[in-house]
């Protein structure tokens, strides 16, 4: 990227060879030349993140490979309609369309609405900057810059594009948006050699944050030229893995097609041979092939899904794409940012060091004596600040520096009537100095106040404030401090060091920082959210690998792990991004087997790679980040998790959810919530495919036996899509087992409809529900006086209440059959029947349904069906009772043999 040229070369130059570098003059450029520039480099926008246009992404919903499956049993339907008309079979086809076109509208509407909540989160550049062109100070749009542009820039304002400072006053930069680092960096305006952009003294880049100071800036680099535009092409660049679900509903798509396609051949075949007409077969064929195919498993898996989004949207988790929420579930691994996601992203004092050192390092109490004894500290820290004050909401906050505001903060809780004692004068800070000053106008005379870095301060002190009089400062009072500073810095806290002086008249200011009386460290850190610790302590219980990779001091990320409990052993290895570099992939792979690491000071590209590595290990990973350094990485990850609410639009676009809380603790109760989904798939599948069994049997019998149909297509589709649609959906929104986070994640092999799953479904409930519906059939024609071979029309009474009684018999076995699929292996007396809202909804709205096709006139013209009789139900009742009856031997024959599936779902 032509930045990059330039960073190399335009941080060396002075400011004046710098502004020639570039063609302008100090006076900005004209307002012709500026358009001139404005036309060939285009607009300062990062470019959009390709995406296919919106009518090819509304189409996909209707192609995928279970859309085509049912698109071709809606042809079928069709095309036996045309060879055979009146038979039913344009209703079954119509109907599938309409599924079809109401399942890929569905999904495709939750993932249009929930880019347009995005939307409302944007806030990346800012809109206008303080321009220099023709000599005149201008407001712009962000966008109008151009390389050449002259812009002012002071404390709160985001840095429109890669600058060259030429004049900065104490300047500090927050770089967390493109490192990940959250302390901010100090910047001047000196030449200086370095070539990382990231750590270049004078350099400031586009989309990170002026946290002090003021400064004058050459724009050097816009849009896709800048360090931002660079890593949002790593973002273009980097491949969408297929997710799991996805994977598996190819899988399971070629596999019902396969089987319906099978059973349709051997029949056709089995009719061929013992002769049966070419037509009158191929019909038959056609019928249990769209039988076979459960054509409301799309719509009830794009309904269930979507409910569970709306449920984890509650719990703060938002989905933009769908098959990722039962991704998350299966997550092996999770890489986690730490600032903003892992801890609160505002610093906090932790530890206080007061004085005399023979106070040692203590957690700080605010009392009455100890804040009177050392009140010159806390003065310093209310005082010495370069801090903005701004009203809101009827109350009064503080922009600036994070630790400088957690300074004031601690201030103000300790002595809440500090007055704004005026400020006479500054000592600003730099890098150099690594120290601020400030004097002020106060009661007793002219004080100054001073804090920094302690190699900075200590040496500019000859007292030290006790708890009685001021004291000499001796060697061994130094060495204590310095030892009290790197216990403080062991513990991973930002350190900084007080002190003051009472300035005499006539003092010169070069003079001013001489004779400190030292009055204390101050320990801050960015603290861990409250609800972080349980949420590892539970991924770990759950097998899921939570590996911190950021761009923070290995220090201060070893520190934080250690306390969330991320880190136990005692030599976790901590790799940072110069020893990464330098690792082979063969390396890195070995490296990941530690069963705990840490990745601090990694860029983008880093980051990227390490899940490159982890995918090659085989695992399913979940990358968080909030930058635009992470978009990479979560493009690349199984299931990228951005930032809500400090996460940049670049990581948002690129990631499949957002965590409107920036908490990790959320992540936990997405997987929690995305293991569910994997189980109530399997579920409703279960569920499905029992009545396929029972809709089948029906052809089979009068392919082989000559047995008149028993259940007709237009009475099987009705079960599909109207009967147990509502039970299917409650099925696919069960909540998660209590124990859902006590078990490994699942193997990745693992398909959805596996041997018991299938065994269960066709061969044992299937079978049930069958035998149930040919039974009844049987049961109300022999009763209406007819023998075998005898011929029926479909027009014959008789023949249409012997369908009802098969179709009803169905309807009523699903009932309990329900209830029997809210688990493999569990009684129905512990999973119970309430529980689940809309599973009861279900139930109550299929009885309705049953009684409306058995009693209704519109129900028996729409489905073909006449009123049965009483004795009817009490034939079917024994039926449903044995269903279950069977199914609880069976499941307690399976926990009997298996312990383990004691307290599966």
């Amino acid at each position: 990227m032509h930045n990059r040229t330039y960073t190399l070369s335009i941080q060396r130059l002075s400011t004046e060879a710098a502004i020639a570098s570039v063609q302008s003059i100090p006076t900005g450029l004209t307002l012709l030349e500026a358009q001139r520039r404005l036309d060939e480099h285009g607009p300062n926008l990062v470019q959009e993140l390709p995406r296919e246009p919106m009518w090819r992404r509304f189409c996909k919903e209707f192609v995928q490979f279970f859309s085509l499956i049912l698109w071709a049993a809606a042809g079928l339907a069709f095309l036996a309609e045309w060879i055979d008309p009146g038979q039913g079979m344009a209703k079954i086809g119509y109907a599938i369309v309409v599924v079809i076109l109401v399942s890929g509208v569905f999904s495709f509407w939750q993932e249009y609405r929930v880019e347009h909540t995005l939307a409302a989160l944007r806030r990346l550049l800012p809109e206008q900057v303080k321009t220099l062109r023709e000599g005149a100070v201008m407001q712009l749009a962000a966008e109008q810059l151009v390389p050449g542009d002259i812009v002012l820039l002071e404390q709160g304002d985001n840095v429109p594009a890669d600058c060259r400072l030429l004049e900065a006053f104490s300047v500090r930069v927050n770089n967390a948006a493109l490192s990940g680092e959250s302390i901010p960096q100090t910047r001047d305006a000196q030449a200086c050699e370095t070539t990382d952009p990231l750590r270049c003294k004078n350099i400031v880049l586009a989309g990170t944050a002026i946290v002090s100071g003021q400064a004058r800036a050459l724009v050097f680099a816009t849009s896709m030229g800048t360090e931002f535009g660079r890593i949002a092409h790593l973002t273009q660049a980097a491949g969408q893995p297929a997710s799991p679900l996805r994977q598996q509903l190819a899988y399971l798509s070629r596999l019902i097609a396969g089987i319906a396609i099978g059973i349709g051949i051997l029949f056709f075949a089995v009719g061929r041979l013992i002769g049966v007409s070419f037509w009158h077969d191929f019909m038959l064929a056609i019928g249990i092939v769209v039988a076979m195919v459960p054509e409301g498993l799309l719509p009830t898996l794009t309904l269930a899904l979507v409910l569970t989004t709306q449920r984890m949207a509650r719990r703060n988790v938002l989905v933009r794409y769908l098959p990722s929420v039962e991704a998350l579930g299966s997550t092996t691994v999770i890489c986690t940012d730490k600032t903003g996601t892992l801890t609160q992203n505002c610093m906090t004092v932790k530890r206080l060091l007061l004085g005399d050192v023979l106070q040692g390092l203590t957690a700080f109490e605010p009392g009455e004596n100890i804040v009177q004894i050392y009140r010159p500290a806390f003065v310093t820290a209310g005082l010495c600040h370069d801090l903005k004050q701004t009203e809101r909401d009827g109350s009064t906050l503080l922009l600036g520096d994070p630790m400088e505001i957690a300074l004031v903060d601690m201030a103000q809780r300790a002595l809440p009537q500090l007055p704004a004692y005026p400020r006479l004068d500054e000592i600003p800070f730099d890098a150099e100095r690594m120290r601020v000053s400030t004097i002020h106008a106060m009661p007793d005379g002219v004080t100054l106040y001073c804090k920094g870095a302690l190699e900075a301060v200590l040496p500019l002190c000859s007292g030290i404030l006790t708890n009685g009089p001021t004291q000499r400062l001796e060697r061994e009072g130094r060495e204590r401090i310095v030892a009290a500073e790197a216990a403080m810095a062991g513990q991973g806290l930002r350190v900084l060091a007080l002190a003051y002086r009472a300035v005499p008249p006539e003092c010169k200011r070069e003079q001013l920082e001489c004779d400190l009386v030292f009055a204390g460290l101050v320990g801050l850190e960015d603290p861990p959210r409250p609800e972080v610790p349980e949420a590892i302590r539970r991924c770990r219980e759950a097998g899921v690998k939570v590996i911190m990779v950021t761009g923070d001091h290995p220090r201060t990320a070893q520190s934080i792990a250690r306390e969330i409990g991320l880190v136990q052993l005692q030599n976790t290895p901590v790799i940072t991004g110069e020893q990464l570099s330098g690792l082979s992939l063969t390396q890195l792979m070995l490296a990941l087997d530690a069963p705990e690491i840490i990745f601090a000071r990694v860029g983008a590209d880093q980051k990227q790679r390490i899940v490159e590595a982890l995918k090659q290990k085989k695992h399913v990973v979940a990358v968080t980040g909030d930058g635009v350094n992470d978009a990479p990485a979560l493009k690349s990850a199984h299931i990228g998790i951005a930032m809500g609410i400090a996460g940049t639009d670049v990581a948002k676009a690129a990631a499949d959810m957002v965590l409107l809380d920036d908490n990790f603790a959320s992540i936990v109760h997405g997987i929690e919530e995305g293991r569910a989904v994997f189980e109530n798939i399997r579920r409703f599948l279960t569920y499905v495919l029992v009545h396929n069994v029972a809709e089948l049997v029906p052809f089979l019998g009068f392919a082989l036996f000559k047995i008149p149909l028993a259940l007709t297509p237009i009475q099987a589709l009705a079960i599909d899509m109207g009967t147990d649609s509502l039970t299917a959906l409650g099925l696919g929104v069960e909540r998660p087992s209590p124990r859902a986070m006590s078990r490994p994640p699942r193997p990745r092999d693992e398909k959805l409809m596996n041997r018991p799953l299938a065994l269960r479904a066709y061969l044992f409930l299937g079978l049930i529900e069958a035998a149930a519906a040919m039974a009844a059939f049987f049961f109300v024609l022999l009763a209406g006086g007819w023998q075998y071979g005898q011929p029926l029309t479909s027009e014959t009474a008789l023949y249409i209440r012997a369908t009802t009684a098969s179709l009803s018999a169905i309807i009523v076995l699903q009932i309990v059959n329900v209830f029997l699929c809210r688990s493999a292996s569990r009684s129905i007396f512990a999973t119970g029947i309430l529980g689940n809202p809309l599973l009861i909804a279900g139930v109550a709205s299929e009885i309705v349904l049953l009684v409306a096709i058995n009693y209704t006139p519109w129900g028996n013209l729409m489905l073909g069906t006449l009123p049965i009789a009483g004795a009817v139900w009490l034939f079917i009742a024994p039926f449903a009772v044995g269903m279950l009856s069977l199914e609880e031997l069976r499941k307690w024959i399976v926990r009997s043999t298996s312990p383990e599936t004691k307290h599966e779902s």
